[in-house]
């Protein structure tokens, strides 16, 4: 039987996708090709989650139907280099035998959470 093989990517809307693509570019280093933002397979190092919530789940924030994770290499850097520019940062950091988490909000208002998962050896 045929099956899924992974995880293809997000889609959010937003009121200024221009805008909030160079915002991602310049804060986040991320780089679009074909329209969009992708990561070569040999950058994926860790799993990817899939998972749901309730409406009312206080996770992220109930009116954001949908929140973003991205992994990062070093949390701590990367959240005090958006602070630095200014950038809305939860101060909230969390430790897991699985990695760190920790979130910031983009220009649209919305809760994106960053995860440095715990190097496999």
């Amino acid at each position: 039987m045929a099956s899924i093989t992974g995880f293809g990517g997000a889609f959010l809307r937003a009121k200024d996708p221009e805008g909030l693509y160079r915002w991602y570019e310049q804060h986040l280093g991320l780089v679009r090709s074909h329209g969009s933002f992708s990561f070569p397979a040999s950058a994926q190092q860790a799993q990817v989650v899939f998972a749901f919530f309730k409406q009312e789940d206080a996770y992220f924030p109930p009116a954001q139907k949908v929140m973003i994770n991205l992994h990062v290499d070093d949390l701590d850097r990367v959240l005090d280099r958006l602070i630095a520019a200014g950038v809305t940062v939860d101060p909230k950091r969390e430790s897991y035998d699985f990695g760190k988490f920790g979130w910031f909000i983009d220009p649209e208002g919305n809760r994106v959470e960053l995860w440095q998962p715990v190097a496999e050896n």
